[in-house]
């Protein structure tokens, strides 16, 4: 079964990041729009909030090169740091060291939206119904580093092993901080790059290789009672996801509704054991897109999403009981006037599906 202690019914709910500079200002939006299942928010407006220098400090060999950061699996020491590494990994794993003093607990320095999120938190009047947080996928993260000979880290087993304990132990983190809420707690991992599965990129890259990489970092959410979803933005194999261990698959519904569909069977089972689909519904990438979309349009879309689900064999009311309803994407790339446009969206039509379903 699925580890889901939440059944959505429809709320709406965000997809990390913001494009404005102030963390409050995210903070007050976010909660503006999506109190139910608020998330902390990511600032790509700092180079440091970017989806792989975000999660990047604690790895072993990090060096920064002016714009370049890389690994350098050549030089002398790294031996040693790669061990000081895995001995720090075993403290926390056997509680010999506190994660929170740990190299992998979030910083300031570049995970400023999750304790001003966690600050938050303090002030509501009412507990919401969830909380969200959202960690770089290991298959993304692996192919977005590279060592000094600009390889990326994935092809290096060694190094990739540790990139994965690093991000399997912040995803605990951030689960750990806000499981104390007593609140559920959905923890996405952001995979990008699984876009190129069965290209040409991933020729060297097996399956196993992915599914094994996912797992790990999926145990560690669980192991804090959390929820593990896997988001996507494009179009993907999506029986990576619907066969693994993740409690939730995240997708663009917008532009690729038609892809996932072919998967019905497999929808059929994954939300018979207890998963949950965020629909992307709101378009992120185009802007007329986000212009010519209306409430009652993208209120119809889903109609006739339901209606296709329904006719492949699926049940209508438990498709709308374990969904969520959020944007295709991040708005991080957006203009500020789409942005705020794509949350309205997002809020409003959840509201009108609830409401009208």
């Amino acid at each position: 079964m699925k580890k889901t202690t939440l059944k959505p019914d429809c709320l709406p709910a965000l997809i990390g990041s913001l494009p404005v500079a102030d963390h409050q200002e995210a903070a007050d939006l976010i909660f503006k729009y999506t109190p139910e299942i608020p998330l902390w928010a990511q600032l790509p407006v700092y180079a440091e909030e970017k989806m792989i220098p975000q999660f990047l400090p604690g790895l072993p060999g990090v060096v920064v090169d002016n714009d370049r950061s890389y690994v350098d699996t050549g030089s002398d020491g790294f031996s040693d740091q790669l061990l000081q590494f895995y001995e720090e990994y075993m403290d926390v794993a056997e509680g010999r060291l506190d994660l929170d003093q740990s190299r992998f607990a979030l910083n300031q320095e570049t995970a400023r939206g999750f304790f001003v999120f966690l600050e938050q938190l303090k002030a509501c009047a009412s507990p919401p119904v969830g909380l969200k947080g959202q960690v770089t996928g290991p298959i993304t993260f692996g192919l977005g580093v590279a060592d000094h000979s600009r390889r990326a880290i994935f092809y290096d087993e060694q190094v990739r092993d540790a990139a994965v304990k690093l991000l399997a132990l912040k995803a605990k983190f951030q689960v750990r901080k806000l499981a104390a809420t007593g609140v559920p707690v959905l923890l996405f991992i952001d995979e990008p790059a699984l876009t190129g599965f069965g290209s040409s990129a991933f020729i060297s890259i097996s399956r196993e290789d992915i599914q094994a990489c996912l797992n790990e970092i999926i145990e560690a959410i669980h192991s804090e009672g959390g929820m593990a979803g896997i988001h996507i933005c494009g179009n993907a194999d999506w029986s990576l996801i619907l066969d693994s261990t993740a409690d939730l698959l995240s997708f663009d519904a917008y532009a690729y509704f038609d892809k996932l569909l072919l998967y019905a069977d497999q929808i059929k089972k994954f939300l018979e054991a207890g998963g949950l689909i965020a629909w992307g519904l709101v378009p992120t990438l185009n802007a007329d897109d986000i212009e010519k979309e209306s409430v009652d349009l993208l209120a119809e879309r889903w109609a006739t999403y339901v209606q296709q689900l329904t006719d492949a064999g699926l049940d209508a009311q438990q498709v709308h009981a374990q969904a969520l309803i959020t944007p295709a994407c991040g708005t991080g790339s957006c203009s500020r006037e789409h942005a705020l446009r794509v949350l309205e969206l997002t809020r409003e039509v959840a509201h009108k599906i609830r409401n009208f379903k």
